[in-house]
């Protein structure tokens, strides 16, 4: 199938096509040695025909990679899907293909379960449930972000929010040895702003009952978004616990273990998880996706047939997911240092002594993406995909299963205790199957394919329900 990728630079477009491999799965003949059977089985059922939309990708300026950024300044993890012939934002979300809270909660098992989890008949079958706060962090100003989620939440029927923008700046004073390098609101930025309503808006349609925080970093550096990152600490836990969602990042560098970057996602508060993408680049590890203290979330594609109902899901050829080159095993005493017995959820399944992400996935193919509202920068409903959209949704269902988890624990010592739930199920005879689909097709990169059980694109699987979550 080809699909025309497009990068904005400056306001023009610069596009290519490329092939996205199809599946094909060969025809079985019986041995030739088989004697004559006098009664023939009942037809297999036929496979279902995988059917994608045709169109064209574009990567929003925030959103372009840059080695030079790396421990520097974060990017985006949002792409947008233009279909074939049709404008890049509507007036009306009409596009029967893209997805909604509906069919995602139902994908997922989060929400109502009907016929297909399609999209065009889910209605208002949304997930339920939430508890405390979700904080999303993100960088620069995005005026319209609560004129959007309301306009979200109109279109969709989903429940009302209490919604919060904070502003990470100065009035903060300073925070783990950072200052805000803005007093007042951070300047506007209409690609992060679509990444900032992305955020806001799928957090709340997967855990409708939390309070939704948007933490408004003064700028992309590291030293704003770590400082905004503590700002969501202190926010959250005013607000009895809750989750972190982190949709930026970039590529890894020597210095982001310990105070370099990790330890603004140690929970110093109680009842915390942090989330972030495992980025859009393909296979190779991102951070602070590779931090062992966050949940990193990777991406999939829903496979749908030509009436929009669900089939599978698979690898997305652009997740990221990786080794790291820097959060390597450390023998106490060392807590703030890389992975150990404080952080050992992949070291007792496997042995691995680097840390590998991702560790779960949500749909973030853009051929599959879910409809956005953003009224700042692109004047409407955008479908919109990216592992932007799996850290805030997944951050969401592990909200609405409220088990409450955190990094603290007695003593004050501190535990991966979501990521220690996550993969303590995926060798157990039961939960495993019952609670995650185990993806198994599909590739991120050259001898990096989805298998069972764990893979570095959709970590343990996806999510089948809340619980283990």
């Amino acid at each position: 199938m080809k699909v025309q990728k497009c990068v904005a630079l400056a306001g023009v477009l610069f596009c290519a096509m490329s092939m996205v491999a199809q599946d094909m799965s060969p025809e079985k003949t019986p041995p030739l040695d088989m004697p004559p059977q006098v009664e023939t089985a009942a037809p297999a059922a036929p496979v279902p025909q995988i059917y994608h939309p045709q169109g064209k990708v574009i990567i929003p300026a925030s959103s372009i990679a840059r080695p030079e950024d790396a421990g520097l300044r974060a990017h985006t993890n949002t792409v947008i899907f233009v279909p074939e012939g049709k404008p890049l934002s509507s007036i009306n979300p009409d596009y029967t293909f893209a997805e909604n809270p509906a069919s995602l909660g139902c994908v997922y098992q989060v929400g109502p379960i009907y016929a297909g989890c399609n999209p065009a008949t889910g209605g208002t079958n949304h997930p339920s449930g939430g508890w405390g706060a979700i904080a999303l962090v993100d960088a620069y100003d995005n005026p319209n972000a609560a004129n959007d989620l309301n306009a979200f939440i109109a279109h969709f029927g989903l429940p009302a929010v209490l919604f919060r923008k904070i502003y990470a700046n100065t009035s903060y004073g300073t925070l783990g040895g950072l200052t805000a390098s803005c007093s007042g609101t951070p300047a506007g930025n209409q690609s992060w702003g679509l990444e900032e309503d992305l955020d806001i808006e799928y957090s709340h349609a997967m855990a409708p009952s939390a309070k939704i925080l948007l933490i408004e970093a003064c700028s992309n550096s590291y030293n704003d978004l770590f400082f905004a990152e503590q700002v969501a600490g202190i926010e959250v836990t005013n607000r009895g616990g809750g989750d972190v969602s982190n949709s930026w990042g970039g590529g890894e560098f020597a210095g982001e273990v310990g105070s370099g970057g990790d330890d603004f996602f140690r929970a110093y508060w109680n009842k915390i998880v942090y989330f972030a993408s495992a980025g859009d680049d393909g296979w190779g590890a991102a951070y602070p996706s590779s931090s062992p203290w966050v949940v990193s979330a990777g991406g999939t594609t829903i496979n749908r047939d030509g009436s929009a109902n669900y089939v599978s899901e698979s690898c997305w050829s652009d997740s990221g997911g990786g080794v790291s080159a820097y959060e390597t095993w450390q023998n106490p005493p060392s807590i703030e240092d890389g992975l150990g017995p404080w952080a050992n959820f992949q070291y007792n399944q496997f042995g691995m002594t680097a840390r590998q992400t991702p560790d779960i996935a949500f749909d973030a193919d853009p051929n599959s993406g879910a409809w956005v509202y953003d009224s700042y920068g692109y004047g409407g409903w955008l479908v919109v995909g990216g592992t932007s959209l799996a850290s805030p949704s997944l951050a969401g269902i592990v909200n609405g299963a409220a088990n409450r988890l955190s990094q603290a624990v007695s003593g004050g010592n501190y535990s991966t205790e979501e990521d220690n739930l996550i993969y303590d199920q995926l060798f157990a005879q039961t939960a495993y199957i019952t609670n995650f689909y185990d993806v198994t097709t599909g590739s991120n990169g050259t001898g990096h394919n989805a298998g069972p059980g764990y893979d570095q694109c959709t970590g343990v699987g996806t999510p089948r329900g809340y619980l283990g979550k």
